[in-house]
């Protein structure tokens, strides 16, 4: 196999032997570990991966580190979170997509199929949305400190299979402290994303990444963003059509989206010195 595996881990007992049982066909793995404290090192040593520990710092400096102070077996690295499983169909993909692939083509990118309720969220997710995920080594950074973004200097394809994503394995408690961790991150990054002017043709751009990046800075421009959020996903996106678990995906979004919105206003209330 012409591709090695890295799996970034921080207390991932409950996801990862799933994870690493779909890229068993890999003899390259790699675990990316945060310093877990339950049992994701014995897992992934048990598996036969390779353990390497770097403490964290943001999610951006972590997956640069994976890419750049691992030794890999194979020139190109397939990134996964351990919460992704690697669908048989992918994996066939995978493997013919290099009896063809060219030199200048430097990262590939993949769609995710989020499971919620033991049901696909084809809608309310905002499917189809594109994510860096095999990297030809040395040819990719990685900028952003949250929802991260794949910078290359070649050419970049698209895989048509899809990674098959479990976000609420670890329980919905887990959801919501994870979500709390990531509306901090991302309100300080948007305080300085806004002082950078907005460009509309970045909308019309052939890049999803760049399209969805500058959708993503005009929404924070609106009045009742996380409203209009929920809207967008339930009725425009017809998450309705997922049923119980597009409802209740959908009203979780709006928190989110919410909480950013009040710590964005917490953050410029104390900045001015004003309490909040």
């Amino acid at each position: 196999m012409t591709v090695s595996i890295v799996i970034l881990t921080l207390n991932e007992e409950v996801n990862l032997s799933d994870c690493l049982d779909s890229v068993k066909w890999c003899d390259d793995m790699v675990v990316f570990d945060s310093y877990s404290t339950d049992r994701t090192v014995e897992i992934a040593k048990t598996a036969g991966a390779k353990v390497v520990q770097r403490r964290f710092d943001n999610y951006a400096a972590q997956r640069n580190a994976s890419l750049n102070e691992v030794s890999y077996k194979h020139d190109w690295i397939l990134m996964l979170d351990a919460d992704e499983r690697v669908s048989p169909e992918l994996q066939i993909e995978i493997e013919n997509k290099f009896c063809g692939v060219d030199d200048e083509t430097s990262l590939l990118r993949v769609r995710r199929k989020d499971m919620f309720m033991g049901r696909w969220l084809r809608r309310s997710s905002g499917y189809p949305t594109w994510f860096g995920r095999l990297i030809r080594k040395g040819r990719v950074r990685v900028l952003r400190e949250i929802n991260e973004e794949y910078h290359t200097d070649g050419h970049v394809g698209y895989l048509q299979e899809h990674l098959i994503h479990y976000p609420f394995n670890k329980g919905i408690d887990h959801w919501f402290e994870r979500h709390n961790r990531y509306s901090s991150m991302e309100a300080a990054l948007l305080a300085g994303e806004s002082r950078h002017r907005f460009n509309a043709r970045e909308l019309l751009s052939n890049d999803p990444a760049i399209r969805r990046r500058s959708m993503k800075q005009l929404a924070y421009k609106l009045p009742g963003r996380p409203l209009a959020v929920f809207f967008y996903l339930y009725f425009f996106r017809l998450g309705f059509l997922d049923g119980r678990p597009g409802l209740t995906y959908s009203y979780l979004r709006f928190i989110y989206e919410k909480m950013i919105d009040l710590k964005l206003q917490e953050n410029s209330q104390r900045q001015k010195g004003l309490p909040f």
